[in-house]
């Protein structure tokens, strides 16, 4: 076996002297030591101290920390901004209610009172909000990213938005000097607090492989999909693929109790086959109970829904089961019911079933 190369030497430690051997690099094989770097703008990398005992944790930590600022401190919001502070990052965060940024600075993030403030000074923001209206407007708007972002910033929308609508921000981004990726995630509530988000990406791959340190933070399956607009594209067929599942998982648990087969029996066997899956594990419970609490509102899945419909017309495609869904969706939210949980669906199964408590 060939012998192992020689260990590197840490800057600034005390006598032991650089051994050119050990910094070659394989043929073919790309140093990604500080890989992180690439995130950062050439022209914001902070100056490096790299004298004295343990500065090569320093070099490390200093570099890493890069500014995100995140715009949009919401159910989802919030848990990702608190997870990119436990990575290291220094997060600066502006939502238009107060109480949300106050928790984020109790969780060691800063917290600032206007869009400007968020861009300024940051390295990536990230914006994750409800709907292409809001992306459009802060991105674009008076007082909003572009007009007070420096060159090469790089956005990364969160948000799950229209395809069209993701494709004209990186255009107008592109004219602005900023880069910019849609990234939207699945995963709900749950999965952003424990930072295993799912994470579809849209953009340049040279850009997707600057913003990968930083939504490693907040996710664990990312992935690049495509080009512009193909994120949300993607992120349109979860939401599709999450609302039949959540209807299917209605009817079947409804039609066990109906006939008399303990329910919470019903799901474990459920679980263990064919028919498990996530949403089965993560939200059969809510509909066992009874409980709708929030996690994703049943009025940001009807806006969803919305895309979906309007995604699959324009490509031509016909959707009969999610068309289904989709309505039955927007008469929950039609009658009031739209702050549930998604899984608020069973209430409806139920009620067209005659079986309400």
């Amino acid at each position: 076996m060939p012998a192992a190369d020689p260990p590197v030497p840490r800057p600034g430690h005390p006598g032991r002297a650089p051994d050119p051997a050990a910094r070659r690099v394989h043929p073919g094989r790309r140093s990604t030591r500080y890989a992180f770097l690439r995130v950062l703008s050439p022209h914001r990398l902070p100056s490096a101290d790299l004298s004295g005992a343990g500065s090569a944790r320093r070099f490390h930590r200093r570099f890493h920390m890069s500014t995100v600022g995140f715009i949009g401190l919401g159910i989802m919001g919030l848990p990702m901004a608190e997870n990119l502070v436990k990575a290291g990052y220094d997060v600066v965060g502006y939502n238009r209610g107060a109480k949300r940024v106050d928790a984020l600075v109790a969780a060691g993030g800063r917290g600032v009172s206007s869009i400007a403030e968020a861009v300024k000074g940051s390295d990536v923001v990230i914006t994750m909000l409800p709907d292409s209206p809001d992306v459009a407007a802060v991105a674009t708007g008076e007082g909003g990213i572009f007009e007070n972002a420096h060159p090469g910033l790089l956005l990364i929308d969160m948000s799950t938005i229209e395809p069209a609508t993701a494709r004209a921000v990186a255009e107008a981004g592109a004219t602005a000097g900023v880069r910019v990726l849609d990234a939207p995630v699945s995963g709900g509530e749950a999965g952003a607090v424990e930072g295993v988000l799912s994470i579809m990406v849209g953009g340049a791959a040279e850009d997707f492989a600057a913003a990968k340190p930083v939504l490693e933070a907040v996710g664990r399956t990312i992935v690049h999909v495509g080009p512009h607009g193909a994120g949300q594209t993607v992120k349109a067929a979860n939401q599709l693929m999450v609302a039949g599942h959540l209807q299917l998982l209605a009817e079947a648990l409804v039609l066990a109790e109906s006939s008399d087969v303990d329910p919470v029996v019903a799901v474990e066997v459920l679980g263990g086959g064919l028919a498990g899956s996530t949403v089965l594990d993560r939200k059969s419970e809510n509909m066992l109970k009874r409980d709708f609490t929030p996690g994703f509102r049943l009025s940001l899945h009807h806006k969803d829904m919305g895309i979906v419909t309007a995604a699959a017309r324009e490509a031509g495609v016909a959707i009969p089961l999610g068309s289904a869904v989709a309505q039955l969706i927007a008469s929950l939210v039609a009658r009031g019911d739209g702050g549930l949980d998604h899984s608020g669906l069973f209430k409806l199964t139920e009620e067209l079933a005659g079986r309400t408590q």
